[in-house]
């Protein structure tokens, strides 16, 4: 029986961030949509069904280089941790080569090194968008096949929470300069509505600290559902994404999304956001004032526009990668 074995590994990261988001998303579909006749299984260095036993660091340092452990026949790589010969494997994003800035150096460079790598040794790619796709031939020698397979997406529901005030702007997403949300803090401030951003701290030392904003850090999956209940609007004004999740996580919970015009969040909006031009100050205040003014113009669009997403289509056309048939 063949078996497809799946590395989990991002789940153990100090900040899984959206990666381990799409990672759990994506085992779990994996799971529910087995083709007959296969069997699937995880495995990461805890926490998994096959326990590799070395430390993260030392994994990282080996697959980079090429050498063992190896993982089985069929492995999928929901990130470029594992460039194996033989492996299908999800590349996120472009931004080390299209943003370095918004990466530490030690970042970039391992992620050009083993997307590159992935990029000749794999078996095949898996991309969230065309945008990705294309990007990615402009910057590396790809010498696989690639195939655009969207993320799902997970519809959220909950009740507003008691705890926050009315009104407020949200942003989701671990703190780091890629994000765009320190721009967002003078913005609402402009705007003088209150700011809630959901996510872990992440590198660059960006600080959001200010009377009006409210850091939630992590929280679960029932949180969010909450938080995002009360949201008047989603502000996404990432200078560089790959997808974009947050965005549809909030169409599909009715809320309006102002994104920045990244050609990722764009394609994956679908026109059913209000797009604002990135790194701009003044294009962001306008597009935020005028979703706060007029929210319910863009919900029934964005509602329409995240119900095309599954985590079962994506764990189809995950499959489709592997088998060679069609998703």
């Amino acid at each position: 029986m063949p078996e497809l074995v799946v590395l989990t590994e991002q789940l153990n990261a100090p900040v899984p961030g959206g990666t381990g988001r799409y990672t759990a998303e994506l085992f779990k579909a994996l799971i529910q949509t087995t083709p007959e006749g296969w069997s699937v299984i995880s495995a990461a260095t805890a926490g998994a069904d096959r326990v590799i036993r070395v430390p993260r660091r030392v994994l990282v340092a080996l697959w980079e280089r090429g050498l063992p452990p190896k993982l089985g026949l069929n492995v999928h790589a929901p990130t470029p941790l594992a460039p194996l010969p033989g492996a299908v494997v999800t590349v996120h994003d472009v931004v080390p080569w299209t943003h370095p800035e918004t990466l530490t150096p030690r970042g970039v460079a391992w992620h050009r090194k083993v997307i590159s790598k992935a990029a000749r040794e794999a078996r095949a790619l898996v991309v969230p968008t065309k945008a990705v796709g294309s990007q990615l031939g402009d910057h590396v020698r790809v010498e696989v096949p690639v195939h655009v397979v969207p993320n799902g997406v997970t519809r959220l529901v909950g009740t507003k929470p008691d705890d926050l005030p009315d009104g407020y702007v949200l942003a989701i997403g671990t703190i780091e300069p890629r994000k765009g949300f320190e721009l967002l803090v003078r913005a609402t401030e402009r705007l003088r509505v209150p700011l809630v951003v959901i996510g872990p701290q992440g590198w660059g030392g960006v600080d959001l600290r200010a009377s009006h904003v409210t850091l939630l850090g992590r929280v679960t999956d029932e949180r969010l559902a909450s938080v995002l209940a009360g949201a008047s609007v989603l502000a996404a004004p990432s200078l560089a994404e790959g997808f974009g999740l947050p965005v549809l996580e909030a169409m599909a919970a009715g809320v309006p999304v102002v994104h920045s015009d990244d050609p990722a969040l764009v394609e994956v909006a679908g026109g059913a956001g209000t797009v604002v031009r990135r790194g701009d100050l003044a294009s962001l205040t306008e597009g935020l004032r005028a979703v706060l003014a007029d929210p319910r113009h863009t919900i029934d669009a964005g509602i329409t526009r995240a119900s095309g997403f599954t985590w079962e289509k994506t764990a189809l056309g995950v499959w489709g990668a592997h088998t060679g048939r069609p998703d």
